[in-house]
């Protein structure tokens, strides 16, 4: 059996929908917290049973609390459902450094398994974190960590994968990445403090066209929407393109605040669950930001998961956004994390539904105008992939104090062709186009000559304006 999926460098998992970001009440267990009917009260009594004769009869004499924590190990393995698991006291305390924001680690937001499909018991890479050591290595949303140090990933659960590619700033891990169906490769990473960044604008001029990027959703990121709107309409703004790719999710409260901007009134998103608690519909508060007459074309690719998936779908169902790009990620399910008197545990207490029901757990949202991000050929893949390992693209760029001009460009890429004819020049200015764009403080948020999504969701926002297409 697979064990516990994550996503967000502890994953999406609660990167996502979890509704408090902190954690809910301390659980004790006390009588009346749980009403017991007659057949519950006696599995429980068949599990004292089983437990005591193991504690008494095993050869060699169990620790009791062992016994406990593999037991709800078991319980939660049982649910079949990879936002749910029992947590250990170490496990609360890293779930607790990743909330604060900031930790030693390598940049990724990963996940056990995908609503999408892929390589059963392998870790997927949802998404690197923009400026990490696996954001500057190269390192794909798609990847596969298949390795760490030479131990498979098969076999380990998420939290084990996270406790070794975590560590303090300046230490390296060796993983080893599967690209495609065959390219292997190991990239060796430094450590470093990991910061989340949450929003980044840019307004371009010639087309009165603002752009928002959106990483993550943060108790912080609704002011900084705000500022970057406000920044927008004070230039003059005529349209709005949103750029979700790769974000992972974050805060509800976050997501539905941005949402609100967008709407005077109506439904939002429907959060439905088994108790009166986990069922809830949200609405539109008409606190209106962005006008009604400013078109919207939302940027989504496979890893906009969880709270992204909200602003994207909900954007999309009630026509007041253009989707354009992949299918996202397919993450819409709500995690109550509760504590025990050691440990603690997280359970999915409910789905979430767009406004006209369209359900995004394990379906994702499909975009309006279907743009797939461009990859390579198996061929291309073993190619390239050679030369990216020897480092030389990365010794080109790096040898140069400034972004290499382009007759630099030009000779470096004459000098490859002439040692490997099979090379295409297009795609070698690409690849060192990336690179400085991994090595850039602040990489350009307008890139239509290198990025295809953005040059067709730009194309289809300017119609929407009256402009040219």
């Amino acid at each position: 059996m697979m064990k516990k999926g994550d996503v967000r460098l502890r994953g999406i998992w609660w990167g996502g929908f979890l509704l408090l970001f902190g954690f809910l009440m301390s659980l004790v267990w006390a009588d009346g917290l749980f009403a017991l009917d007659r057949s519950t009260d006696q599995l429980l009594s068949l599990f004292e049973s089983v437990f005591s004769y193991v504690q008494d009869h095993y050869v060699e004499e169990p620790d009791p609390e062992v016994l406990l924590e593999g037991a709800l190990e078991g319980l939660f393995e049982s649910l079949d459902d990879p936002y749910s698991e029992y947590l250990s006291e170490e496990e609360l305390r890293d779930l607790s450094d990743t909330t604060r924001g900031e930790f030693g680690g390598i940049g990724l937001y990963i996940a056990k398994e995908t609503a999408n499909g892929g390589d059963a018991g392998y870790v997927d890479v949802v998404a690197p974190i923009e400026g990490t050591p696996a954001y500057r290595a190269g390192i794909l949303a798609g990847d596969k960590i298949i390795g760490i140090e030479g131990e498979s990933t098969m076999d380990l659960s998420i939290d084990e994968v996270l406790s070794r590619l975590r560590g303090e700033p300046g230490t390296q891990v060796t993983i080893t990445i599967k690209r495609g169906g065959d390219y292997v490769f190991d990239v060796t990473l430094t450590r470093a403090i990991i910061e989340v960044p949450t929003v980044r604008y840019e307004f371009l001029p010639e087309h009165k066209v603002g752009i928002l990027r959106i990483i993550q959703f943060t108790p912080h990121t609704p002011e900084k929407v705000e500022e970057a709107i406000s920044a927008f309409k004070a230039r003059g703004y005529r349209g709005l393109l949103i750029d979700v790719r790769s974000n992972p999710g974050g805060l509800l409260d976050s997501v539905l605040e941005i949402t609100d901007f967008f709407f005077r009134e109506g439904i939002m998103l429907r959060e439905e669950g088994r108790t009166s608690e986990a069922t809830r519909t949200y609405y539109a508060t008409g606190d209106l930001l962005v006008d009604e007459d400013i078109p919207v074309v939302v940027l989504v690719n496979r890893g906009t998961a969880s709270a992204a998936e909200i602003l994207s779908g909900v954007l999309k169902d009630r026509g007041r956004g253009t989707l354009v790009g992949e299918t996202t990620y397919g993450k819409g399910s709500v995690q109550q994390v509760q504590l025990l008197p050691r440990g603690g545990f997280r359970l999915t207490v409910a789905r979430y539904y767009t406004p006209s029901g369209v359900v995004i757990d394990r379906h994702g949202i499909e975009p309006d105008v279907k743009v797939e991000e461009e990859t390579f050929t198996e061929e291309q893949t073993a190619l390239y992939g050679e030369l990216l390992s020897s480092g030389r693209i990365t010794e080109f760029v790096v040898s140069h104090d400034v972004a290499p001009s382009e007759e630099a460009i030009g000779s470096f890429i004459s000098r490859l062709v002439a040692e490997r004819p099979e090379y295409d020049p297009d795609i070698l200015r690409r690849l060192i186009h990336a690179e400085v764009v991994r090595r850039s403080t602040h990489p350009p948020l307008y890139d239509p000559d290198y990025d295809r999504v953005m040059e067709e969701g730009m194309r289809i926002l300017l119609g929407l304006m009256g402009g040219e297409t």
